[in-house]
């Protein structure tokens, strides 16, 4: 009898912490607002043949003038530069190699993108373009390498250039520990956790450990985040319970095969790309 009881015990207290762990923020109606039932533009209304590329300023003017939301990418240069650009590398979007990190913004303006005559935007030059005419969702990029320190001048950089920006944003990051320091430096600012399926983390390299606990959001604890940005995967018990709970959701990224109508009753903001839908429902 002793021995059940202790087990349930152990259960009780092996629950409360996966809850705490778990439990997101609060967020008024006001600081929500901006965000309901909005589309947003994945790293702006980009073509899907890259002629209009993605995170451009073409693109995010041509979100703009449809009245969409953006969802868009900030990352360090080399020489600190806080640049719109979503992949870790250099790879795909242009003909060099290797890490943004490690190119300087005067080099990194010097590749054009996927072949056209756009070159990567800084930060500062895609809020004059947006200039607070629609919301933006703003992911900062993170990798789990990079130290306290760095992530500490890539949030107050971020933050920064937004002192003045007259526009209403939110900040995202798949790295609760982003978000944490978000919670920290500007707890005034809708702020959001990024998650994927365990599968994806784990074919992205994860162990399985980190990619359970980062697909059932357990860095919620760090960044008490106000929202949740969740991948097209089943949701999970862990995002079923925080939807639930009364969590902003967020959904990332709705495609021209995807059922519109669903997502928008299932989710609070859409995310999406190559398609046209209303700006808001």
């Amino acid at each position: 009898m002793l021995y059940c009881i202790a087990i349930l015990l152990v259960l009780l207290v092996l629950l409360g912490a996966a809850l705490w762990a778990v439990w997101p923020g609060k967020a008024g109606g006001t600081l929500r607002q901006p965000f309901l039932n909005r589309n947003f533009a994945h790293r702006g209304l980009f073509k899907q043949d890259q002629s209009v590329p993605e995170n451009s300023l073409p693109a995010f003017e041509a979100a703009c003038r449809a009245g969409y939301g953006i969802e868009l990418d900030v990352q360090f240069t080399s020489d600190k530069a806080v640049v719109v650009f979503h992949d870790d590398t250099l790879d795909r979007m242009t003909t060099a190699k290797g890490w943004v990190r490690d190119v300087t913004l005067a080099q990194l303006r010097a590749l054009p993108l996927a072949g056209t005559a756009e070159t990567a935007p800084t930060f500062a030059e895609t809020l004059s373009t947006v200039a607070g005419r629609v919301p933006l969702i703003i992911e900062i990029k993170s990798r789990h390498e990079y130290s306290g320190a760095y992530l500490d001048e890539l949030c107050k950089a971020t933050l920064a250039t937004l002192q003045d920006y007259p526009g209403d944003y939110c900040i995202e990051s798949f790295d609760p520990r982003v978000v944490g320091r978000i919670r920290k430096l500007a707890p005034g600012v809708l702020r959001g956790q990024l998650a994927d399926s365990a599968r994806s983390y784990h074919d992205e390299g994860a162990n399985w450990l980190y990619a359970f606990a980062m697909s059932r959001c357990l860095g919620n604890l760090l960044g008490r985040p106000q929202f949740i940005a969740w991948c097209p995967a089943p949701r999970n018990r862990y995002i079923r319970l925080l939807a639930r709970l009364g969590t902003m959701m967020v959904y990332w990224t709705a495609l021209p095969t995807d059922d519109a109508a669903a997502l928008q009753r299932e989710n609070n903001a859409v995310i999406f790309q190559w398609y046209t839908p209303l700006p808001r429902w």
